[in-house]
């Protein structure tokens, strides 16, 4: 069965970094694009960057020009650079993986404040 793992998440002083990692199993990885969405108390589930089988990516623009999106096909894994993090950014972050449906990691906590 298809499983995905988050990590890295914690908490970081504004304007610092954090690296999220995603590991998948049970899936032929090459196959799905992969994505991660965050939601915060209160608000909707919302596409944070996205990245497609053969690498293209996009990322939301509330998080353009700070968060990068990649994948490492041979180690099953997708990672979400985060920089220059703002208060705003505070919420779960989730992983995706989409190919006909739609599987989720259990999601990581990542808390911007001073």
């Amino acid at each position: 069965q298809v499983q995905l793992v988050e990590s890295g998440g914690g908490l970081v002083q504004p304007g610092g970094s954090l690296r999220l990692s995603c590991a998948a199993s049970g899936m032929y990885f090459r196959d799905y694009a992969m994505n991660w969405y965050r939601q915060a108390p209160g608000n909707q589930r919302e596409l944070v960057a996205a990245i497609t089988r053969g690498g293209s990516t996009n990322n939301g623009d509330s998080v353009k020009g700070r968060f990068t999106i990649s994948r490492a096909n041979a180690k099953n894994t997708v990672n979400l650079q985060m920089n220059s993090l703002k208060p705003e950014d505070t919420a779960v972050y989730y992983c995706n993986a989409r190919l006909l449906r739609d599987f989720w990691g259990q999601g990581t906590q990542v808390t911007v404040s001073s």
